[in-house]
């Protein structure tokens, strides 16, 4: 996790280039994609400057300004911020049919579903991530039912780690995780014993879990023991009770001290119970930064989501510098998981997956999920998206 200081830079921009092999003829140097004139901003390279972004062969073959050589496509991002592909670690996208691909036109390049399916369904969220344009996988929910209206382990016998185990062994490619969903009207007073189960399920083929946290039964103190490096703590800005920061303003100890051990903590957006803007307020003001923005996306809840970037705009009001907001979409995600570590930047070589997005300046409303409005200044919003080097969705 990067402080405050940390993400402050002053970026004059780093040119950087490859030659690409002769594709047409000889001497020219003539890519696929040029994006031309945008600023351009990869917080794992620390570059803030206007660039152009040259592609070749999938891959980012070429960041400096003013490319001059000749491209099948130009993208024409002049007055536009061009970044990372963005990827959103909780979302249950694919849920949907059509879900990967909204995302996809929102600028998401990569995203995880986040426990929609236990065992008994996995299958089906598979084969969604199979099919699915961009790089997708799963979290199994440790409810072998998966989302249920009166709660996925409020009944502790469906929190059943042999039929975990053995889902996870037939879908070692698309299972990166498992998902234990704990609030009190999910888990009930099992919270505990299932994320233990989780954990003995997580532990056995040396996986993260990701809980999700926020009016549990159980205090943090005694849930937040059980998580380990790796973990992801999901719903960071959920209030009482059981939230991450107490009544004088202190972010819990158990908190701190999972945060040093390798704990990751999201913001998991989602439209209930999630994200209170006063608790924002108080978190962010303590210092405790989220490594990561997710969505908790599903279409019964774009009222409040609408879509990433204007997430991530929410934390534009709240205070957070550009470069930090780009991060925790992009370069602070990609880590967390192995299909991602070569996505999140635009360093030369690495999978051209680029989000175009413009930064309007005006007067904004944004909703956190108790229907109350923040009104902000500035807002981001997607224009097109890149995926192994082509230009694929152009929001609706």
């Amino acid at each position: 996790m990067m402080n405050r200081r940390q993400f402050v830079y002053t970026a004059t921009g780093t040119a950087a280039a490859v030659r690409i092999p002769d594709l047409h003829g000889a001497n020219a140097t003539k890519y696929d994609l040029i994006v031309k004139g945008g600023r351009v901003i990869d917080p794992s390279r620390k570059v803030n400057a206007l660039l152009d972004v040259a592609i070749a062969q999938g891959r980012i073959a070429a960041l400096k300004a003013n490319i001059t050589a000749d491209a099948v496509e130009t993208i024409d991002a002049h007055g536009k911020l061009v970044v990372p592909g963005l990827i959103d670690i909780h979302t249950h996208a694919l849920r949907f049919d059509d879900g990967a691909a909204l995302c996809l036109a929102d600028g998401v390049t990569g995203l995880v579903d986040a426990g929609s399916k236990g065992a008994d369904r996995i299958a089906d969220i598979v084969a969604a991530a199979k099919a699915a344009p961009q790089q997708c996988r799963a979290l199994i929910n440790i409810g072998r039912a998966g989302l249920l209206p009166e709660g996925d382990t409020m009944d502790i016998s469906r929190a059943d780690v042999g039929l975990a185990r053995e889902a996870i062994g037939r879908n070692r490619d698309i299972i990166v995780g498992v998902k234990a969903r704990l609030s009190r009207d999910v888990a009930g007073p099992n919270d505990f014993e299932a994320l233990r189960r989780a954990q003995e399920v997580a532990t056995s083929f040396n996986l993260p879990v990701m809980i999700h946290m926020g009016q549990t039964v159980s205090p943090l103190s005694k849930l937040f023991p059980l998580l380990k490096a790796g973990d992801i703590v999901s719903h960071m800005f959920a209030p009482p009770p059981n939230s991450i920061i107490d009544d004088s303003g202190h972010i819990l100890p158990e908190v701190m001290a999972a945060r040093r051990r390798g704990v990751r903590f999201d913001l998991g957006n989602g439209r209930s119970s999630h994200l209170r803007w006063d608790m924002a307020d108080s978190i962010l003001k303590a210092g405790f930064l989220p490594d990561t923005f997710s969505t908790d996306w599903t279409k019964e809840g774009l009222v409040q989501v609408v879509n990433f970037p204007n997430v991530m705009s929410k934390f534009l009001m709240l205070g957070m510098s550009l470069d930090q907001v780009i991060a925790c979409a992009t370069s602070n995600a990609a880590p967390l998981f192995p299909v991602f570590h070569n996505r999140g930047t635009l360093k030369v070589g690495a999978p051209a997956d680029i989000a175009v997005l413009e930064l309007r300046e005006g007067t904004f409303e944004f909703l956190d999920n108790y229907e109350t409005k923040r009104t902000g200044r500035q807002r981001l919003f997607p224009l097109a998206t890149v995926l192994a080097g082509k230009r694929v969705a152009t929001p609706a």
